[in-house]
């Protein structure tokens, strides 16, 4: 290291040089004019090389900027503690206000580390390679320090402001995209495109919750994380500070979380080599976009929840109006499957219901209506509804799965995404709808909770359509005997005279029913009166039409019956009747018929009926008397 007859001499040279480089390369980055200085450098000393390290606050590391101009830094990274080490092994040569000169002299060449003050002490330093047999002055390496330390700062600042102009501006336009929509996939896709063209050499990635992972070309990865790890994403995301990690030896990572003014909605994670000069304004930089963009998905979420809302209510609204004009429970499910379908794109719907005549819960009967798809009828299909149900036994009311098989491989079902919503009336479960979909994690919470209100609409509609059965139930129906009404039978004889072409109508009475009561009780009454509505019941046919005429009397109307058969179906009554009653009865009975001669109307039938019962009675009771026995 000679040709400098003084320090002026250097200080002259050195100044003029680096005028050169500021003048000269002022368009080019900040790295390559530190790459620049330390050429400059290596050509005025004459030494065999010259490095020049500064410190990464980001990572806290020595970072090499090479002589070599024509390549990028290469691995040559100190960490504090390392550098401490080196200098400390190595004697001082030269020490002035603290400042030491390291000169180690055990090899062929001499290496003399410079220390440099920049914005601070010790936030870089020279590593020049001499021959040995050189013999610097320690002023010119003193003067090497006080010339280089100041150019460098003002290099950073300069480039720190030139890039502080373009980014800012960038993110004052990124920030007008922003205000200007409401949808998240715009926000997100505007985040990497900035911040991919300003720092083409990152990696930048999208961690964000399960129910922002559907778009398609943007690098999303889930966020997985632990409230009670402490992993850097974890204290990213629930601190909503900027955190660091080292993912390798020559990689390390930055998390900024997407901070909004309620809560943080992911984690911008940016990939560097630790080659990579981080500086601050950098990491200011994108904690500033990932905060902004953070408020930006924040407003489109609550706007796009709010049309969700209105959309939810709208539809919730006119499918309340659907269920409640609705006939039939077969019409409500049909109704409900389609509409499940088509809002929520589910491959398969299912309906459950619970015996409605069990007074106590009981999970073990349960019915899947035949509007449910396909699947439930199927092996798998069944082994699943059992699944929910043992679930619905326990009391667990929210089933929301969104990867069915990573807890249940072992029973290979094609479906992912389960939704299963209880349908409950006065704390009781009536039963349940499922829902499902063969992609993992297809159901949003919110899709959840809208089926939440769409079953429990239909839950009371089931009610509904319950009450109004037994209502009718009631109507059509004795209380005692559970025959029909009166009223009942008297429609449906008028529907049959009209359509029909003939018929029968048996009226029927107790014998000496009011002895009965005498002597037994009128609960035994009831009784006998419950045990022959029984025995009717067993010894007709279905379409065949029973009724409590009043009191005592029962009456049977049988369609398309001629008057012979009634006989029999009356006469084989009048016998089990003595047979089967405890404490043992008779009935006696009168029949009526109709056909197109003798075209009757119902009022007609019943006097014809009354009269052949009189007749019966009149001839002893416990016997059968047909109206052409009548004499007029």
């Amino acid at each position: 290291m000679t040709g400098f007859q003084s320090v002026n001499e250097l200080r002259d040279i050195l100044k003029a040089r680096y005028y050169d480089v500021m003048i000269h390369h002022q368009n080019r980055s900040f790295p390559s004019m530190i790459l620049e200085i330390s050429k400059q450098l290596k050509e005025v000393l004459a030494v065999n090389e010259s490095k020049i390290y500064l410190l990464n606050n980001s990572s806290q590391r020595y970072q090499l900027f090479s002589s070599n101009a024509d390549a990028p830094a290469n691995t040559d990274v100190f960490t504090i503690e390392t550098f401490k080490q080196m200098t400390e092994s190595v004697p001082v040569y030269f020490q002035k206000n603290g400042d030491s000169i390291l000169i180690p002299s055990d090899t062929a060449n001499s290496t003399v580390i410079i220390p440099l003050h920049i914005k601070k002490e010790n936030d870089g330093f020279i590593l020049l390679i001499v021959d040995e047999d050189s013999h610097p002055d320690s002023d010119f390496f003193l003067e090497i320090a006080e010339q280089t330390g100041p150019v460098i700062h003002t290099i950073m600042s300069y480039c720190q402001s030139f890039d502080e102009e373009i980014k800012y501006e960038r993110l004052y336009q990124v920030t007008s995209k922003f205000h200007s929509t409401m949808n998240i996939e715009d926000v997100l896709r505007e985040v990497i495109k900035t911040l991919t063209d300003l720092y083409p050499e990152l990696e930048f990635y999208l961690l964000l919750m399960q129910d922002n992972l559907q778009i398609e070309g943007l690098p999303i990865k889930e966020l997985i994380y632990d409230r009670y790890e402490k992993d850097a994403v974890t204290t990213a995301f629930l601190t909503g500070q900027i955190q660091f990690e080292e993912i390798s030896g020559d990689t390390a990572s930055l998390y900024a979380p997407l901070v909004g003014r309620q809560a943080t909605y992911g984690v911008l994670q940016v990939l560097k080599p630790n080659t990579l000069f981080f500086r601050e304004n950098d990491i200011e930089f994108i904690s500033i976009l990932a905060k902004t963009a953070g408020n930006a998905l924040e407003n489109a979420r609550l706007y796009q929840q709010s049309q969700r809302y209105i959309t939810d209510l709208q539809l919730i609204n006119q499918s309340s109006q659907a269920l409640n004009s609705k006939r039939t429970l077969s019409a409500t499910f049909t109704y409900l499957e389609d509409l499940m379908i088509s809002q929520f794109k589910a491959e398969e719907v299912g309906f459950i219901l619970y015996d409605e005549r069990n007074s106590q819960q009981d999970f073990r009967e349960y019915k899947v209506l035949k509007e449910s798809t396909s699947f439930f009828s199927t092996k798998e299909g069944k082994w699943f509804l059992s699944f929910l149900n043992s679930k619905v036994k326990q009391n667990i009311h929210t089933i929301f799965i969104g990867d069915f098989n990573s807890t249940h491989s072992e029973h290979d079902i094609p479906y992912q995404s389960v939704m299963a919503v209880p349908m409950i009336h006065d704390e009781k479960v009536i039963g349940f709808v499922a829902v499902l979909h063969p992609n993992e994690y297809f159901f949003s919470f919110e899709t959840y909770k809208l089926l939440q209100s769409l079953v429990q609409h239909s839950a009371l509609t089931v009610i509904n359509y319950r009450l109004k059965e037994e209502l009718e139930q009631l109507v059509r129906t004795d209380y005692l005997t559970k025959l029909y009404s009166r009223n009942y039978l008297d429609k449906m004889m008028n529907q049959h005279l009209k359509v029909g072409k003939h018929g029968t109508f048996i009226l029927m009475d107790i014998d000496n029913f009011k002895q009965i009561n005498d002597q037994y009780g009128h609960d035994t009454g009831d009784e006998i009166i419950c045990q022959v509505a029984e025995i009717i019941r067993k010894n007709i046919r279905s379409n065949d039409i029973a009724a409590r005429w009043g009191g005592e009397e029962l009456a049977i109307y049988l369609p398309n019956t001629t008057m012979k058969e009634a006989q029999h179906v009356a006469e084989r009554l009048v016998h089990t009747v003595s047979e089967k009653t405890y404490p043992k009865v008779t009935i006696s009975c009168g029949v009526s018929y109709w056909d197109e001669k003798i075209h009757g109307e119902t009022k007609s039938l019943f006097l014809r009926a009354d009269k052949a019962l009189y007749l019966a009675k009149e001839k002893g009771k416990n016997r059968v008397v047909k109206e052409n026995e009548i004499v007029l």
